[in-house]
């Protein structure tokens, strides 16, 4: 059972690490300790097998520089987590079998050393080519991600992505209170602090260009409302539920579409200020909520991601395909993967039914159509 005081206490401590990254580690150790791992961190990863660690809880930095310096490009997972939806959890055993993944060379010279027998993660964000993830480590003798811990992760999820992506744009770390309003100025995204009928108290200098444009946000008796209906309606509701607390804030207060013109991508994300610091920085405004508005671009889907998608790919074959893409040859492709050339030659011919061709040639072809067929 899960203890409702302890999770009010964490989801309002990760609202904080929102406004002051410094507090990310703590909030990683009691997310670790509730979910039921050992580790954990928050990264992004690219699909050009590169990334980069942003917070980290009880992991070694030899062993973080070790992974994004060598093993990043051995991970039998990396392509096929680029494929879930943000806010999706998984683990690896829904990449692939956990049979297969203990005989690769990520596990054997990476994942065992440290004593780590899965890694249960979600998506936060993602773009074109690139992922933001919160990802928890279990122990060998902790044994693969169960039902339990899945429930407790998704407990988390919403509010870690909302706080990541806040945090994005804002750090207020170790400014004080009195200094909001000037620090609140000086970012390139648009601020508002409102009450829970989406009065305003408080807005930027960026939030005002948005208010003179009057594209995607209006102002009516000095209320926040969003051009779009549908926009409108969530960002009320979401504010309203913010005046209730930290915990009452789902998930659909996390990146709300303002516009449905495919050329005005802008989004808003809602930080309840009722607890925790939080409190001091709304009080000063006798606001609830802060609303952040972002503008985020669309790029064109991988065109590895265009073929997986059409042709039902599992993640092992999209991983394999992803590597035909770069080198040539069954061994190479085995020596790249750290898999054995048998799993090789499974997930080839595989595919090859899948998309009915037979040469490796072809498939790189088949994957060249898609990205001439893709916008951008």
């Amino acid at each position: 059972m899960v203890d409702p005081e302890l999770l009010s206490q964490l989801i309002g401590d990760i609202y904080d690490a929102a406004l002051d990254s410094s507090l990310w580690i703590g909030v990683l150790e009691q997310a670790t300790q509730f979910i039921g791992g050992t580790a954990a961190g928050i990264y992004w990863k690219d699909i050009t097998v590169q990334g980069e660690l942003h917070y980290v809880y009880n992991v070694e930095p030899s062993s973080v520089d070790a992974y994004f310096n060598h093993y990043i490009r051995f991970d039998p997972s990396l392509t096929a987590q680029f494929f879930f939806k943000i806010g999706e959890i998984y683990n690896t055993t829904n990449v692939l079998p956990y049979d297969e993944f203990v005989e690769t060379t990520f596990y054997k010279e990476w994942v065992k050393p440290n004593g780590w027998a899965d890694h249960l993660a979600a998506t936060l964000d993602k773009t074109a080519t690139s992922f933001a993830q919160f990802g928890v480590f279990r122990s060998e003798r902790q044994g693969l991600a169960d039902d339990d811990m899945r429930q407790r992760m998704h407990l988390l999820v919403p509010h870690v992505r909302r706080a990541v992506l806040i945090g994005n744009v804002i750090d207020l770390h170790r400014k004080k209170a009195e200094s909001l309003s000037d620090a609140l100025n000086r970012l390139d995204a648009g601020v508002f602090l409102v009450n829970e009928h989406c009065h305003i108290a408080f807005s930027n200098l960026a939030a005002q260009r948005l208010l003179d444009d009057a594209t995607t946000l209006r102002i009516a008796n000095n209320n926040l409302i969003a051009v779009d209906p549908h926009a409108a309606r969530v960002l009320r509701n979401v504010v309203a539920a913010a005046s209730g607390g930290d915990g009452a804030v789902g998930a659909d207060g996390v990146a709300i579409p303002l516009s449905s013109k495919l050329d005005e991508n802008w989004v808003a994300d809602i930080l309840p200020l009722t607890s925790g610091t939080r409190r001091q920085a709304g009080g000063l405004h006798s606001a609830v909520a802060a609303v952040f508005v972002r503008k985020t671009s669309m790029a064109a889907p991988y065109p590895i991601e265009a073929t997986a998608r059409q042709f039902h790919l599992t993640p092992g074959e999209v991983r394999v395909l992803d590597a035909v893409m770069k080198v040539s040859g069954v061994s190479e492709i085995a020596e790249a993967l750290g898999i054995s050339e048998a799993t090789v030659k499974t997930h080839l011919q595989n595919i090859f039914g899948k998309t009915g061709v037979r040469r490796q040639a072809d498939l790189i072809k088949l994957v060249a159509a898609h990205t001439r067929a893709s916008p951008g």
